[in-house]
């Protein structure tokens, strides 16, 4: 008959299987125990392979499946887990229940569970599974875990009342759960928008006091160009040359120690003092401050 004819295969993947949970599990060797579960499915094929026991082909690929994506996240390749799964399954809609779920705890749990929207709905729109037992635990895992946190509130509203698997109060308590979880995205939203707005204000606020500081500034060193070129414009310049010219000449052109030239460097000290006191007069002198 077709069970005994599936035994042999069966036995054979079962055998791989045993081998991929020790190698996963006491040996951490997670690559050979991949190896292992590709080389069971491959063994089992495409074919539904029904049988008497717990040992049916449809339970053995199953677990060789979770051994094989257990291994992969262990390996930090939880991306090719979805693909590698897809390959022994061909469609969303074929994947055990309990493979689907693996995939979407997987998934969510390193942040991306958008990988899982287009899977998860198929499967879950599919007739043949909404018959299943745990098909109204996997509509309430891929509620909380892909449609909500992607902020498909809809969807997931519409998921909810067109499920037959819920009472009306299990109906309440979703919806409930999705308005809640639709005004902390609302918040989360405001409060992003608000933080990329206050570095905005916070730069016009400090350039604009460097502006106004700059201003200041500007203004100041002004007045106190303008101070200094008064304050040289009324210098007499006059003075200034003519003692700077005598003084050239006591240094340069005469010789302090001839007697002849005593009387003329006399009344050139003179000169020397009269314009002294006349560029440092009291009104060119600075205010005197305590």
């Amino acid at each position: 008959s077709e069970p005994l004819a599936w035994a042999p295969v069966s036995a054979q993947a079962a055998s791989l299987l045993e081998e991929a949970a020790d190698l996963l599990v006491l040996h951490r060797d997670f690559a050979a125990a991949v190896e292992r579960c590709e080389a069971g499915c491959d063994s089992l094929g495409s074919g539904p392979g029904p049988g008497p026991g717990p040992e049916s082909s449809a339970e053995v690929k199953c677990s060789l499946c979770v051994v094989g994506i257990q291994a992969l996240a262990e390996m930090n390749r939880w991306r090719e887990v979805l693909s590698w799964v897809l390959q022994y399954y061909h469609v969303p809609e074929h994947l055990p229940p309990k493979v689907l779920e693996l995939c979407i705890l997987l998934y969510s749990k390193v942040r991306e569970p958008q990988v899982m929207l287009e899977v998860g709905s198929s499967w879950l729109r599919d007739q043949s599974n909404k018959s299943l037992p745990e098909y109204s635990s996997l509509l309430e895992l891929y509620l909380l875990h892909v449609l909500l946190p992607l902020g498909r509130f809809e969807g997931a509203e519409e998921l909810v009342r067109s499920c037959d698997a819920f009472d009306s109060e299990q109906q309440l308590a979703f919806l409930g759960t999705i308005c809640e979880s639709r005004c902390q995205w609302t918040q989360r939203e405001e409060m992003h928008s608000a933080a990329e707005e206050q570095p905005d204000a916070t730069t016009e606020t400090v350039l604009g006091v460097l502006s106004q500081k700059l201003l200041t500034m500007l203004t100041l060193l002004r007045r106190a160009l303008w101070s200094m070129s008064s304050h040289f414009y009324l210098l007499p310049y006059k003075k200034i040359l003519l003692a700077t010219f005598l003084l050239y000449l006591v240094v340069v052109r005469l010789d302090p120690a001839s007697p002849t030239s005593l009387p003329f460097i006399y009344k050139l000290v003179q000169l020397f003092r009269q314009a002294w006191a006349a560029v440092f007069s009291p009104i060119h002198r600075p205010p005197i401050q305590d």
